[in-house]
């Protein structure tokens, strides 16, 4: 469906021309239909990791003292903080990186669709992988691993700031480390090395009370550190926080610190958001 189609089915649908919201539910699914047309895409997204769950869970199973909970437990919400960042700054990143090449990004320029549109779209299609992707790890954690649920509202209102919070601010820098790869070729090299490096220094793979303090004081500058901490604090124990480098969960300062990066993000995005490959000026 071209991005016509998807204009014209919207203002057959309001009665007039269509505005960038309306819009950008069109382009959303769309890109949803087109993200499931790709069945190895689709398997590749939600399969990762899930599976590196079950490996790091089947290695590192043993109790960690003094924390009410064993190493597998702890592997849950890092992984689901990790999937959160893969499907927004790693997904659109890449995406957009290809799009960009392959100048998609400067036909779409040049329709009447509003540029908010365009990125309405990307929003959706993240939002709805990130919740898929974040409901699939919530229960192999609760089915295999011993992860509770939380039984109270006040700690599920946590998780929603949380997942809101960081799913943003991560959407924000994918699109704006986007314009860095100087073609699709580079694009994965470009975005997956952070992303990988982040993972290590900020208690995905590795547990947060085993990582040197300089490490933990890098990876405390990206959100991906302050996520997979946000979501321990909601689904692990109170017992577990004396794992943390503070001995506390911190929620205030996860808080301050997502919306920084989602501020920081739109700003970057702003500065260095690229509508056509860079070889073209």
């Amino acid at each position: 469906m071209t991005t016509t189609a998807v204009a014209t089915r919207a203002r057959a649908r309001t009665g007039g021309l269509p505005g960038a919201w309306a819009l950008g539910l069109s382009r959303g699914a769309l890109e949803i239909k087109q993200f499931f047309r790709q069945r190895d895409q689709v398997v590749f997204t939600f399969s990762f990791p899930v599976v590196f769950l079950f490996l790091f869970a089947a290695i590192f199973h043993d109790d960690v003292r003094g924390s009410g909970v064993d190493a597998s437990q702890l592997y849950v919400p890092a992984m689901m903080a990790s999937g959160i960042m893969s499907t927004s700054f790693q997904s659109l990143g890449i995406s957009i990186a290809l799009e960009r090449d392959e100048k998609v990004l400067r036909r779409l320029r040049g329709t009447p669709m509003p540029p908010a549109a365009y990125f309405l779209g990307k929003i959706w299609l993240v939002l709805f992988t990130g919740v898929v992707e974040t409901a699939i790890l919530l229960f192999a954690g609760t089915a295999f691993y011993g992860v509770r649920l939380p039984s109270d509202a006040s700690r599920w209102f946590d998780f929603g700031w949380i997942f809101v919070l960081g799913l943003t601010g991560c959407s924000l820098l994918g699109i704006a480390i986007s314009s860095v790869p100087k073609s699709a070729k580079s694009a994965s090299s470009v975005v997956v090395l952070p992303f990988l490096v982040l993972q290590f220094v900020s208690g995905v793979y590795i547990s947060i009370d085993t990582i040197p303090d300089w490490m933990l004081n890098v990876g405390a500058l990206f959100p991906l550190k302050w996520l997979c901490q946000g979501l321990r604090g909601v689904f692990l124990p109170d017992s577990a926080r004396v794992l943390e480098q503070a001995g506390s969960w911190e929620f205030g300062k996860v808080a301050l610190v997502l919306a920084a990066w989602c501020v920081g993000g739109l700003v970057l995005c702003l500065l260095t958001f690229r509508w056509k490959e860079r070889r073209d000026g």
